[in-house]
């Protein structure tokens, strides 16, 4: 059984239609407007296996903050409906993922709790056309959308694309790892009982 999710969110700053496939094969058909946030969009896709396609029309007149804030809330949110009730699924994911000279771990647990530490160390304004602050915007709004308890730390690197670049394709391997399914695990992997 594919764990699924299709989304639509229409406010009066962003419309977004997405789906999202966990057990696909990384293909992704990204179309946000904002070039190099789609970039990091389809390394997510293509790294973590996962099928993504997502179309949004945003208020980039005003600037690109919506834009990627309500991508990160409607993403989350699919990744919450897509793993269900988590019967059989590992939870935790972690990976330390090297780009060129950066360095950067992400771990996350799938546990129903939001909870977002960031710690990225930007220090250009733009990559592309993409603010640097909306990066910690993005995975903010994932963490609350998914309920995820989310870490990303920067253990080396200079250069800002490498290091946006990293976080991203780390983050898609670690929950590409914290969604397996293992069949030593019968019911939710908690001591809670929920």
């Amino acid at each position: 059984m594919e764990r699924t999710a299709v989304m639509e969110r229409t406010t009066k700053e962003t419309k977004i239609r997405l789906s999202l496939c966990l057990d696909g094969t990384g293909k992704g058909d990204i179309h946000t407007g904002i070039g190099f946030f789609d970039h990091m969009l389809e390394g997510f896709a293509r790294h973590g296996l996962f099928d993504l396609s997502l179309s949004v029309e945003g208020d980039l007149q005003v600037d690109t903050h919506h834009t990627i804030e309500d991508t990160g809330i409607v993403l989350g949110k699919a990744i919450k409906e897509a793993v269900g009730d988590k019967k059989g699924m590992v939870r935790y994911g972690s990976m330390i993922l090297p780009m060129d000279e950066a360095l950067i771990l992400c771990a996350l647990d799938l546990c129903g709790r939001p909870y977002l530490v960031y710690d990225l160390k930007l220090d250009r304004e733009f990559v592309g056309d993409l603010e640097t602050e909306m990066i910690r915007e993005f995975f903010y709004a994932v963490s609350y959308g998914a309920e995820m308890n989310l870490h990303l730390k920067q253990l080396s690197g200079s250069n800002n694309h490498h290091i946006i670049e990293g976080a991203f394709k780390a983050f898609a391997k670690a929950l590409d790892s914290a969604t397996r399914l293992d069949g030593r695990i019968t019911d939710v992997l908690s001591t809670k009982g929920v």
